[in-house]
């Protein structure tokens, strides 16, 4: 066999990596696919082994430079001979690498019953939680070989990928934690729920009846074979000497792209995406929390209002577009969020008439308990705008709309500061910085109406895409309210009197 080299960093990374699962990538230019389909060279002298290698779709196996492409460069050097129609490769010894397709959820079925050693997925985003799991049931050997999966990525926060390597990713910044890049976790699938541990002892101490069926069953399994180990290995292009070499504008495309496309592709982002929806830019959102020449203004406290469930009750303080203080109950009674709101206008001498709630659902019930507090309808029409001097009946589709799209605009002009006590409050073990950044993602505009109109994606399809409402930011773009109330009525006293 002619000498074929991983490169020094990532690839080389990859390819000794010992979990059962490994993920690699997050960043263009890496050379994931290489790593890839070099990894499986290992085994090839073992006349049982075999492997196959998913794409989404079977034209993206033969796409220029994709798969097929990339493996005629390795193995032919491994002395292996092409079955282009069958879209395998044998080698000599019996071996054989194979690449397929699962476009659809149906395709995981044409592979029952297979025991395939080496199993790989170019592109792990594309593929459902499904088909992963699905395809990890086949991942079986008689061969000798212990059974392994290796997959690649390119970073998508909208994934179930981008959960599942959670631990591996800062979820403040969507960068990966570079300390643990190759590190080893291990988990359990329990049903539906993933059981994590640092060790195999770990997990297996956390599901012992899983243990106790098993044992059940067969008395002499051992509980760490119910075990599967997995870690991802970040890359980037940087490490590509050969790529660098030999096509150097390849980096410079990269760096040419806009802020977002950047970071995701060339800096390996997990928290941005790129599908020209997002109502708030990743960079501006963080800019936010340190814009501290946002100059104060009118005291406002608004209020997101939650009772039980998994909302959470927030009472944000605003001082201009400065956001300074917050309450957040997870589970509260109806008289605690009247003294949690009554407190913080208290503490910041915020009057009744400058206090909004959100009045959809159980926050109907502050009518009466706060006098002359205002109640904000989500699905409320939109209210008039002044431009050039006139009034005109702006082209969204609600209230909550309007106001979504008018913070967006100031958030992504520079106009609001949330100031670092907020950020850093814990909230269910995560900071409000890292409930902010992530629904972000969530503030999506969705398709045009029949008329037209402005919208954001509902709430229920803001939930699928983060799992939980977006709690922090319906509070954030209530505040844009204050601004557009005085436009339609006049003023804010005469609203109080119309509520």
């Amino acid at each position: 066999m002619n000498e074929i080299r991983p490169q020094e960093g990532f690839q080389e990374d990859f390819v000794s990596c010992t979990a059962d699962i490994a993920i690699g990538g997050g960043a263009a230019g890496a050379g994931k696919t290489f790593s890839l389909l070099l990894d499986p060279l290992y085994h090839v002298h073992n006349s049982g082994f075999g492997g196959v290698v998913f794409r989404r779709t079977s034209p993206q196996i033969r796409s220029e430079g994709g798969l097929w492409d990339t493996s005629i460069e390795i193995y032919p050097h491994a002395y292996a001979k092409s079955l282009e129609s069958h879209l395998a490769w044998k080698f000599p010894s019996g071996a054989q690498i194979k690449f397929s397709h699962l476009e659809y959820e149906k395709n995981i079925l044409d592979w029952q019953g297979s025991q395939i050693p080496f199993i790989g997925f170019d592109e792990l985003t594309h593929f459902s939680e499904k088909m992963f799991f699905y395809l990890l049931s086949r991942n079986r050997s008689t061969c000798g070989v212990k059974p392994y999966v290796r997959a690649t990525c390119n970073p998508d926060p909208d994934s179930w990928v981008a959960k599942f390597i959670e631990w591996w990713i800062d979820q403040n910044t969507g960068f990966p934690i570079r300390e643990r890049a190759g590190k080893l976790r291990y988990f359990i699938k329990d049903r539906e729920s993933m059981v994590w541990g640092d060790s195999k002892r770990e997990v297996i101490e956390q599901v012992p009846h899983i243990v106790k069926t098993m044992l059940a069953a067969n008395e002499s399994t051992n509980p760490e074979d119910l075990v599967k180990s997995v870690t991802f290995i970040p890359g980037d292009i940087y490490g590509n000497k050969e790529l660098l070499s030999k096509d150097p504008g390849y980096l410079a495309n990269l760096m040419a792209q806009d802020d977002a496309t950047r970071m995701q592709l060339l800096d390996g982002n997990w928290k941005i995406k790129i599908d020209g929806n997002d109502l708030i830019l990743f960079i501006k959102m963080k800019d936010a929390f340190t814009n501290t020449f946002v100059k104060p203004g009118r005291k406002c406290i608004t209020a997101d209002i939650a009772l039980k469930g998994s909302d959470l009750l927030v009472i944000a303080y605003w001082d201009g577009f400065r956001w300074l203080d917050v309450t957040v109950m997870e589970k509260s009674k109806g008289n605690e969020v009247i003294d949690a709101i009554k407190a913080m206008a208290l503490k910041w001498n915020v009057p009744q008439s400058h206090i909004l709630y959100d009045d959809d659902g159980v926050g109907q019930f502050i009518d009466g308990f706060i006098q002359n507090a205002i109640a904000f309808k989500n699905g409320g029409s939109p209210l008039p705008e002044i431009v050039n001097g006139k009034k005109i009946e702006p082209n969204y589709q609600y209230l909550r709309d309007q106001c979504f799209f008018k913070m967006a605009n100031r958030v992504n002009n520079d106009g609001y500061y949330v100031a670092e006590n907020v950020l850093n409050k814990v909230v269910k073990g995560k900071k409000i910085s890292e409930w902010l950044m992530d629904e972000r993602r969530a503030i999506k505009q969705a398709k045009p109406d029949n008329d037209g109109k402005l919208a954001v994606i509902p709430k229920q399809e803001r939930k699928n895409i983060i799992g939980h409402s977006t709690d922090f930011m319906d509070v954030w773009m209530m505040r844009e309210w204050f601004e557009i109330a005085p436009q339609a009525y006049g003023n804010l006293s005469a609203v109080a009197g119309m509520y």
